[in-house]
């Protein structure tokens, strides 16, 4: 079977070198891909948001499965354009991508079937959303409520804060994302993830991450798309687990089928463990970034048949296994991300990096005749197993060492907070 991926970052340079080690896969096509895929791939310039011309494509080049990478060609679409022309793909539909492409979707979601989640109210003008304030404890959190790329959410210690989170918004500094704005109740605990594949109807847990969104040590600085991470999550006991899929996962499920819009494709809920247990902040309706790395790094099974079985509606028939040892990835960064950043820098030694059994996985990359180039603010992903959290973070930073690359930065504490609890 011919296979196309489509997507251009670290997330789909894991999924690409695992959906090539299937059997099941003849040939992996990745449109636009990146240096790292075009090793295992054939990369084409195909324009993912023409949907007619992704569709034109898989006919003419035969593909018998199409694999959906990121957030935005999911909530425009895709996936329900592809299958009306026959062409199986792994996603959901435009409507239950809503989960990850409004928060507003998603809380209502949440209140109608109990599923826990910090208290919200939606709104669509500035002047109420402020009102609102004042009947709220502080901190507050503010959200656009559609995709804006990780930067729509602002965490306001205070009411001026909050003020301006609004006004952000609405005056339009994350587009058309802010045209609604959902603002919650700051819930307290530790953040973990949770994926589950899913049929419509069934849910196979796939795995538990963590990851470093600050980018400075200590977990400082400005939130960015993820600088590192590592799985399982350690503060996901069997019991957290369990709940966390009965609770929220489950009831997602069964609240989506109601609503005549069954989920297909990997649910991936962002959690924070309170006091009273799992409470779901946001669902995101892909794998994670970086967190797709380490779980990648980490599954035995046959990707390809995983996902195919989320597609057509057989999860029972399937079961996911797993190499115990944790992974720990650390993203290589351009200087100036999450600002501005200089393109077009070399970078060397991978194969050196990759030597000892780490993978080197690429997300903000391009090569020519002049080598591997640096094009995007995330650009590597290094990545190592280990016995525990404390030997797969040596394990990638020594890969990491091998690199020679002058203007690239990466924190130097990835997985501190698992390390602490093994000590």
């Amino acid at each position: 079977m011919k296979v196309l991926l489509i997507g251009s970052g670290g997330r789909e340079h894991a999924l690409a070198w695992k959906i090539v080690q299937s059997p099941l896969c003849d040939k992996l096509f990745c449109a636009p891909g990146n240096a790292g895929i075009a090793q295992v791939a054939e990369c084409t310039t195909l324009d993912v948001t023409d949907h007619p011309a992704v569709i034109d494509f898989c006919h003419n080049n035969e593909i018998g499965f199409v694999v959906v990478g990121p957030e935005a060609p999911l909530v425009a679409g895709l996936v329900d354009d592809l299958e009306e022309a026959g062409i199986d793909a792994f996603g959901p539909s435009a409507y239950a991508a809503q989960l990850e492409g409004s928060k507003g979707f998603t809380k209502d979601l949440c209140a109608e079937f109990v599923i826990p989640t910090a208290a919200y109210k939606r709104f669509t003008d500035a002047e109420s959303a402020k009102a609102f304030l004042d009947e709220m404890s502080l901190p507050v959190v503010v959200k656009a409520d559609g995709l804006a790329a990780g930067k729509g959410v602002i965490i306001a210690e205070t009411r001026d804060e909050a003020i301006a989170g609004i006004d952000a918004c609405f005056e339009g500094s994350f587009g058309e994302a802010g045209h609604e704005v959902v603002i919650e109740e700051f819930l307290v605990g530790e953040e973990a993830s949770l994926f589950a594949l899913c049929d419509g109807q069934t849910a196979l847990m796939l795995g538990t991450a963590q990851d470093h969104k600050r980018v400075g040590d200590g977990d400082t600085g400005p939130n960015t798309g993820g600088m590192g991470a590592y799985s399982p999550a350690p503060v996901m006991t069997q019991e957290l687990i369990d709940r966390t899929m009965a609770e929220i996962i489950v009831p997602t499920l069964a609240g989506m089928h109601a609503r005549g819009a069954p989920f297909r494709g990997i649910l991936y809920a962002g959690l924070m463990i309170t006091n009273k247990g799992p409470e779901l902040i946001e669902y995101n309706v892909r794998f994670g970034d970086p967190e797709c790395q380490v779980l990648m790094l980490r599954l035995k099974s046959d990707l390809l048949e995983l996902m195919q079985a989320a597609s057509n509606g057989s999860m029972l028939e399937v079961e996911a296994d797993w190499h115990n040892d944790p992974a720990l990835t650390v993203v290589m960064a351009s200087n100036g991300y999450p600002g501005s950043y200089e393109k077009g820098t070399p970078i060397a030694g991978i194969d050196k990096a990759e030597a000892d059994g780490a993978m080197v996985f690429h997300a903000g990359t391009s090569e020519d005749a002049g080598g591997l180039k640096a094009i995007g603010g995330r650009v590597l992903n290094v990545t190592a197993r280990g016995a525990s959290v404390r030997e797969a973070q040596r394990n990638a930073y020594d890969a990491l060492s091998k690199i020679e690359w002058d203007n690239g930065f990466y924190r130097k504490d990835i997985g501190w907070r698992a390390i602490e609890r093994e000590s």
